[in-house]
């Protein structure tokens, strides 16, 4: 008779497994995750009111010949970006206005020496998204997602969704389980050659704009197992006045409305969803180029 009580606990453990398992909740599926990342970001319609967007803040890396290099990012839906770096006094300048772009440097006589983005950069503007994230609105940008298991990204759980875009490429994002933000983001880049890569963004240090959830700090090249370049957002505005002329080709007539946004006193030359098209590397002081590295 001494099976009995061994019968009584199994079955006791088996009614207690049971009861765990309908105490815990339903798994999510990807439209269900976007919803709640959507309502943690602020919701899609405060996100459609914001039409431009201005970043302030530095570039961090361990492998420039600068350390902290000044930037500013301007936005303008659909996808227009205008991106500037101050090192050292050397300022670069990177525009596109949503179909072509160019990039600006001092050429050896101190003249601008302006020059249209290579084919993989401007590749790679055209499939950016600003403002927002690919996320929001995702059908209307014809943006697929799928649910593709569940990780743990810097030992917090996170849903890991498959996004692949209108041009065929395939990205991934990371929703953290418990906020429902966006914590990385793996896209597709490429090299001068063509060549095709994979560069993961980790974001971080969420802030409260005008009820929208915002990154300051984002780091590329997480995991490759250097120290990954850090981007800082120091000041944010939301819808400032942005002439559209600040994203034409540089060199044509004086722009106007640029937006100024006052920033902190700093000791060093500083003075930028996820979704922009600018690559959140930082430069040298020889080759202020964010460009050049994929972001």
């Amino acid at each position: 008779m001494r099976w009995f009580p061994v019968a009584v606990l199994a079955s006791w453990f088996a009614v207690c497994a049971l009861g765990a398992e309908a105490a815990s909740p339903p798994e999510l599926t990807a439209e269900q995750i976007v919803e709640k990342n959507v309502a943690a970001r602020g919701g899609a319609e405060a996100w459609r009111k914001v039409q431009t967007m201005a970043w302030l803040g530095h570039m961090e890396s361990a492998d420039a010949q600068v350390r902290n290099v000044a930037f500013a990012l301007e936005q303008k839906r659909p996808n227009k970006t205008r991106f500037e770096l101050n090192a050292m006094g050397q300022k670069t300048l990177r525009v596109f206005d949503g179909s072509h772009g160019w990039k600006v440097r001092a050429a050896r006589d101190g003249s601008p020496d302006v020059q249209p983005f290579t084919p993989q950069e401007l590749r790679f503007a055209q499939a950016s998204i600003v403002i927002d994230s690919p996320l929001i609105d995702h059908d209307a940008k014809r943006v697929a997602v799928e649910l593709d298991g569940v990780d743990q990204v810097e030992g917090r759980k996170a849903y890991r969704l498959i996004l692949r875009t209108p041009s065929g490429e395939r990205h991934n994002v990371w929703i953290d389980a418990k906020t429902f933000l966006d914590v990385k983001y793996d896209r597709t880049s490429y090299n001068a050659a063509g060549q095709a890569g994979t560069v993961s963004v980790v974001y971080r240090d969420y802030k409260t704009i005008d009820g929208l959830q915002i990154p300051s700090t984002i780091e590329t090249g997480v995991g490759s197992g250097k120290a990954p370049d850090k981007m800082v957002i120091e000041k944010i505005s939301l819808n400032p006045p942005l002439d559209d002329r600040m994203f034409a080709r540089p060199g044509g007539p004086r722009r106007r409305n640029m937006v100024t946004i006052e920033a902190e006193p700093r000791d060093s030359t500083a003075p930028a969803v996820p979704g922009t098209s600018i690559r959140p590397s930082t430069p040298s002081a020889a080759n202020p180029d964010p460009g050049s590295a994929p972001k």
